[in-house]
């Protein structure tokens, strides 16, 4: 049994572990910002991993990630298109509410076409510890494969959180940086995942 203060922190616990949990690929018409109802992409930040003179070091930066009604707008848009030219997207739901997601772009991406580029994979604060996360991230994985990529590309969240993750499910930094996602989001971590280990 998992430690527990007191019986509500044990019911809480076993309440979470015994939701109904479903991965299944997301359509296009359903990517409304009516799916993201129940989706908290709240994420409170202190630290976060840069690369300073060629050494990877852990600065102390202080920011909160949360979303807005234009931001999950924004989301649904991009999502469409990743779609529409060919990609792939699965979202995870916990008692049939959306709480995580992850979208593989149709091209793949480097100068040999080696990646398979992983653009997103977010999970709803109240949903993280689930395993949400690491499912998902297989579901990419399957993809990439599938498409014959040597590797997923992530450009990731620099987090030492959401870098702590990356790590876990088998990530590296990238060895061929693709500049347009560091030129989009010059703060993250260039990552990639070896697809050699089937």
């Amino acid at each position: 049994m998992a430690p527990c203060a007191n019986d509500d922190d044990l019911v809480l616990h076993l309440s979470k572990k015994l939701q109904r949990r479903q991965l299944r690929p997301l359509a296009g018409e359903e990517l409304t910002p009516g799916l993201f109802a129940w989706f908290d992409r709240f994420q409170p930040v202190e630290r976060c991993w840069r690369k300073i003179e060629g050494q990877w070091v852990v600065k102390d930066i202080a920011f909160t990630e949360r979303w807005s009604d234009g931001d999950y707008r924004e989301l649904c848009a991009l999502l469409r298109l990743t779609l529409a030219t060919g990609g792939a997207l699965w979202g995870a739901f916990v008692s049939g509410k959306l709480k995580g997601f992850v979208s593989v772009e149709g091209e793949r991406i480097g100068a040999r076409k080696q990646y398979a580029d992983l653009s997103s994979i977010h999970v709803s604060a109240d949903a993280r510890g689930l395993g949400l996360g690491r499912a998902l991230f297989q579901k990419a994985e399957e993809e990439g494969r599938r498409r014959g990529a040597e590797a997923l590309y992530i450009s990731a969240h620099s987090s030492v959180e959401s870098q702590a993750f990356y790590k876990a499910m088998g990530c590296v930094e990238a060895r061929e940086y693709q500049a347009f996602h560091v030129e989009k989001e010059p703060c993250d971590c260039q990552l990639e995942r070896p697809l050699d280990d089937r």
